[in-house]
């Protein structure tokens, strides 16, 4: 009996990256575009495995997979699938860490160096007409301050690399790792209350957990300079929301630059969208057209080593051979 894979995205086109890595299986493939629709549903519990790239896996949907090994994430970010479920019911769940580094990295420094030297209001400005630097006075020279990480992972190091080539000082708090690791890569370790007190920006790098969820609340803002500017190419749920616009609009906070928001994509009266020092972006920072096949190729390739009885090279969870 061959293989059913089904592809629970769209956007790609003819789905050609997918079908040549699962031709290896001489597998079925299904294009559901989602797993809302009793179409969709249906090819999912004959699935032996299922490819997503937002799509939310909650526990009942996992329970009425009848075939089901794995569920491989065309991305990072996890928390729209039931890990827990999955587990107890013996599908791996595998992802894809390493496919836009080099992109996020960039994206984060680039909305960093947007704030640092006012570039959209400058624009803006330039288009109205104006021709002066004093649009956004005061600045302060950007070699010299400092760069808070919440989270040192991948990405979270290559940004601090980038950083360090600016002249920026890295701090970084994250308590999974050890202080003699982060030392040797070039930043100093802090608790939380110091990331928050001493960054003059600081980049949001981790994955969104209920650990973390609205990491950034009001008491946790009003810990942080006037002046500091907040990035997050992460997870919106890492930030309140509503206390972010209110920081921002009282001068407490000097502003965001965000790529990701609670709610993507956002209804056009959203008040984020509308205040002028909050810079956003439509969750692109993952995105180059090297990291769009990297991504679509590696999600594959875990479908194929598990269905051939192998570990995913990137597994989420842990699944006992019975």
């Amino acid at each position: 009996m061959p293989f059913n894979v089904v592809i629970a995205y769209e956007g790609f086109g003819n789905f050609a990256v997918e079908r040549e890595i699962l031709q290896a299986l001489d597998a079925n493939i299904v294009q559901s575009g989602n797993v809302d629709t009793p179409q969709a549903l249906a090819a999912a519990r004959q699935a032996d495995a299922i490819i997503v790239t937002v799509q939310k896996i909650s526990a009942n949907l996992i329970a009425s997979l009848e075939r089901c090994r794995v569920i491989s994430r065309a991305g990072t970010g996890l928390d729209a699938i039931d890990i827990p479920a999955a587990t107890a019911q013996g599908i791996w769940v595998a992802y894809v860490p390493d496919y836009s580094v080099d992109e996020v990295s960039s994206h984060a420094v680039g909305l960093l160096l947007a704030h640092a030297r006012g570039i959209p209001w400058l624009v803006e400005s330039t288009r109205s007409g104006s021709w002066s630097h004093q649009v956004i006075a005061p600045r302060r020279r950007l070699s010299g301050q400092t760069l808070g990480l919440l989270g040192f992972g991948r990405i979270g190091q290559v940004v601090a690399a980038k950083a360090r080539g600016l002249g920026l000082e890295i701090i970084v708090h994250d308590p999974y790792l050890a202080d003699q690791f982060i030392t040797d890569n070039g930043a100093r370790p802090v608790d939380r209350e110091t990331l928050l007190r001493d960054s003059d920006y600081l980049s949001l790098h981790v994955p969104l957990t209920d650990a973390n969820r609205r990491f950034l609340d009001a008491q946790a803002l009003a810990l942080m300079k006037r002046t500091a500017f907040v990035i997050n190419t992460a997870r919106g749920g890492l930030i309140d929301e509503e206390a972010l616009l209110r920081a921002v609009q009282s001068g407490q906070l000097a502003g965001a630059g965000l790529d990701v928001l609670t709610v993507e994509p956002p209804p056009p009266d959203h008040p984020l969208l509308h205040e002028p020092r909050i810079i956003i972006t439509p969750h692109t920072g993952w995105y180059s057209e090297d990291a769009n096949h990297d991504v679509r190729v590696r999600a594959c390739e875990e479908v194929v080593r598990v269905l051939r009885g192998e570990r995913p090279r990137y597994p989420v969870n842990e699944i006992v051979a019975r």
